[in-house]
């Protein structure tokens, strides 16, 4: 489960008010890389920085159910290949941001279908980072055969809403009190974006 700009805990609008339109016919809008920026695979030598942006947006409360972020033997094992991009500013190579997906299921009627997450590091936000990360995770799942991408994503994370619905995702439903974390019951908003090119 993800997350990404975070944005202002609670009390939250349902996220069908506070999420503007999909860009018509359902597909993302290109997204300009903003100056500065380079958008590129994760590799391995990411580590340390992914799983630091990674616990960064853990600490905001709003991010996911985790409360600690994994060993990168963790993180990394059930990831698709090939999909994973990070944001690095392109004079330093310091990360900005990362996104990766994981396969919903293994069997084969599902193997189009990945839930993927998105970072960007807290002192980066607001900047069009996490929508360059999105669409260049989105032109690359397309690239690889994948249909369906989804996430979910607390309804008081109203800019990573907003963010994935101007890609082109729709909110399916709302999961209401699903999950326990630190010591709440959370609401989960799903999200998922239908390729409508592949399939």
């Amino acid at each position: 489960m993800e997350d990404e700009e975070i944005a202002a805990r609670r009390p939250a609008p349902r996220a069908e008010e506070t999420a503007p339109a999909p860009a018509p016919g359902g597909g993302a809008r290109p997204a300009a890389v903003p100056p500065g920026i380079v958008i590129r695979p994760l590799r391995e030598a990411d580590a340390d920085q992914v799983l630091a942006i990674y616990q960064a947006g853990l600490d905001t409360g709003d991010a996911s159910f985790e409360t600690t972020a994994p060993s990168w033997e963790v993180f990394s094992r059930d990831k698709v290949p090939g999909l994973s991009r990070v944001a690095a500013d392109a004079a330093t190579g310091r990360l900005l941001g990362w996104v990766a997906a994981s396969p919903v299921s293994g069997r084969c009627v599902y193997a189009g279908v990945v839930e993927h997450s998105v970072y960007v590091h807290p002192g980066c936000q607001a900047r069009g980072v996490g929508r360059a990360l999105l669409s260049a995770f989105i032109a690359a799942s397309e690239d690889a055969g994948i249909w369906t991408v989804q996430s979910g994503v607390f309804p008081e994370n109203t800019a990573s809403l907003s963010l994935h619905r101007a890609l082109g995702f729709r909110v399916v439903g709302t999961r209401e009190r699903v999950g326990r974390h630190h010591g709440l019951w959370r609401d989960v908003v799903l999200l998922e974006r239908r390729s409508p090119v592949v399939g």
